[in-house]
Order: C-alpha cells, then sequence, then structure tokens
C-alpha cells in the first residue's frame, strides 16, 4: 500500500480555511490531524474526535519523547500535532491535513520534509474584513487586531510550497486535490516505480 501524504493548510484568519478543509476530508482518502490539548473538554466535544484530551504532565513527556511533530501553549493551555497519529495515518495510505499556523508548518518540516504546505489566499483586496465583520461577533478593536494579524500571516504566504486562492470553494478545494495528487508523480516519488519497470524490462530482454 502507498503512503498517503501529509498536508499542511494555513491562511489567515477570515480566509475560509476551515470551510476549505471541511470539504476536503469529506473525501474518504482524507483524514483531518486530531490534536492533543490540556484543555477541559467543552459540552459536545470527544475525545479522540474533536481533540485527544491529556493532562499537562503528559503533554510535557510527549514534547520530552519526542512524540509531538509540533505543538504551541495558549491562553495557558497546550495543543499539538501528536507524531504517532499522523504516522499511522499515512501508513494506512491516508492523506492527513493539519490545519496549522506559520510556525507550526516549518516545525513539521524539520521532522518531514516530504510534507506538502499550502497555504490559502484571499481572491481580492477586503474580502478578509468583509467576513470578519460579517460575523458580528467581534469588536471594532478586535477587528483591527485581527487584521493586521491576517496580513502579517499573509506575508508569510512564500514560505509554503503552493498558494492557492479561495475565490470560489469548489475550485478551491479542486485546485488543493489536484496540487496533492500532482505529488505522487514527482520523480523522487516515482523512482522505485521506474525502478521495478527497468528490472522486468531488463529480465524480459534476457530471456
Amino acid at each position: 500500500m502507498d503512503k498517503g501524504k501529509v498536508i499542511l493548510i494555513s491562511g489567515p484568519s477570515g480566509v475560509g480555511k476551515g470551510t476549505v478543509v471541511k470539504e476536503i476530508v469529506k473525501d474518504q482518502n482524507y483524514v483531518l490531524s486530531v490534536s492533543v490539548t490540556t484543555r477541559n473538554p467543552r459540552e459536545g466535544e470527544i475525545d479522540g474526535v474533536s481533540y485527544f484530551f491529556t493532562t499537562k504532565e503528559d503533554f510535557l513527556k510527549r514534547i520530552e519523547n519526542h512524540l509531538m511533530l509540533e505543538y504551541a501553549q495558549y491562553n495557558g493551555n497546550f495543543y499539538g500535532t501528536p507524531k504517532d497519529y499522523v504516522e499511522q495515518t499515512v501508513a494506512q495510505g491516508k492523506n492527513i491535513i493539519l490545519e496549522i499556523e506559520v510556525q507550526g508548518v516549518e516545525q513539521v518540516k524539520k521532522l518531514i520534509p516530504e510534507a506538502v504546505s499550502i497555504f490559502i489566499m484571499p481572491d481580492k483586496a477586503g474580502v478578509i474584513e468583509h467576513r470578519l465583520r460579517k460575523r458580528g461577533t467581534e469588536d471594532e478593536q478586535t477587528i483591527q487586531n485581527r487584521l493586521k494579524i491576517a496580513l502579517n500571516e499573509m506575508k508569510q504566504a512564500h514560505k509554503y510550497d503552493y498558494i492557492v486562492i479561495n475565490g470560489e470553494l469548489e475550485k478551491c478545494i479542486d485546485d488543493i486535490k489536484s496540487v496533492i495528487n500532482a505529488e505522487q508523480y514527482k520523480k523522487d516519488n516515482m523512482l522505485d516505480f521506474v525502478k521495478g519497470v527497468l528490472e522486468n524490462d531488463e529480465k524480459t530482454l534476457c530471456q
């Protein structure tokens, strides 16, 4: 069985990456990575589905034993991607998606250089602000702070393997899947196949 791909997806707040990822993982060949966290479960959250819930002590042991692909601390709690879960998923031939920030992408790339990183960009200026305001859940100062963060995030797009535009949802999804499909035909991924064909042809010629 061929191994699956580790896919790292990032994008500024409000670009719609969460919606894009939810649609992609409806395809049985894709799985959304489940993060480990030390925060308490919220109502309706399921261990092993929403998150892998654990203690701070266990999380720190995971870090010490190099069992986390990436991690960060936010609001007093730890969040991170479990290495074993990702490895088991790709070993089953499924593509696993990690929806993470730029710093997390850099951490994962050090451990899994072959991971495919994709940055989702808005199709035009003003889209991010429009979407943030449309939510109607944040005050003006929070919106301005989010816009500054979004701008800084977009300045990091050059660090990614691919940049995909989210203008039309279906096209964005198709573009991301096309990128992932193309990755399997890269030279380094096809050399074993080429070798097998050549060896078979040589045996045939020698008969």
